[in-house]
């Protein structure tokens, strides 16, 4: 059978599984969103999904409603432990990770696996290479070998080639390593804030502290 076939069988279940047991969590973490600074819990982003497809792709709101979009000088999206635009709980939420929670619900939906590439913004695929456009041909994860790798202190160059070759030798073994490594990374906090500039063009990212 393919893996990949197996793969969503995997994800279906473990996700609504872990939707089901954190649902108190969920519940408590929306409704602090929400206390902490005005406006939904949940903050919706449109992003790649296999096939060039986009989807909504879901998150815990961390960041003041409509804030201004912070710039470095070169143009570069500001990304920095002292962004004034994230809130004190928002904060935390990325520095746990815990922001990441309702994406279980995207992978239950189809639109993502629990491992794969991070999903990009539609803008991002016209700096793709032939290898680059080898990450659209599978679910965009969760979490996945550039996560576990060194996130956002690694090059976009960098990113880019852990992801092709993810989706190039992708099995069950390795899957199961990244979500093994994933726990003990989002507990070091590594990566996630990197240092302030995510870097010139193509190297905008996802998994920046920006929610534009």
């Amino acid at each position: 059978m393919d893996y990949r076939a197996v793969k969503r069988v995997f994800d279906v279940c473990v996700s609504a599984a872990a939707l089901v047991a954190l649902a108190p969590l969920l519940a408590g973490i929306a409704i602090a969103v929400r206390l902490g600074a005005p406006g939904p819990a949940l903050y919706r982003s449109l992003r790649l999904g296999v096939g060039g497809r986009t989807f909504e792709m879901l998150k815990f709101r961390t960041m003041q409603v409509n804030a201004p979009d912070v710039r470095n000088p070169d143009g570069s999206t500001y990304s920095g432990t002292d962004d004034p635009r994230i809130t004190r709980f928002g904060y935390w939420l990325r520095r746990t990770s815990l922001d990441e929670l309702p994406q279980l619900w995207n992978v239950v939906r189809g639109d993502m696996s629990l491992v794969g590439p991070r999903p990009e913004l539609p803008d991002q695929v016209r700096y793709y290479s032939a290898d680059d456009r080898r990450r659209l041909d599978v679910r965009p994860g969760i979490t996945g070998l550039a996560q576990v790798s060194g996130r956002n202190d690694l090059s976009w160059t960098e990113r880019r080639a852990l992801d092709v070759h993810y989706v190039a030798s992708i099995n069950f073994r390795e899957d199961l390593r990244i979500l093994r490594l994933t726990i003990p990374r989002v507990m070091q906090a590594r990566g996630i804030f990197g240092s302030g500039v995510v870097g010139k063009r193509p190297e905008r990212d996802d998994d920046a502290p920006s929610e534009d």
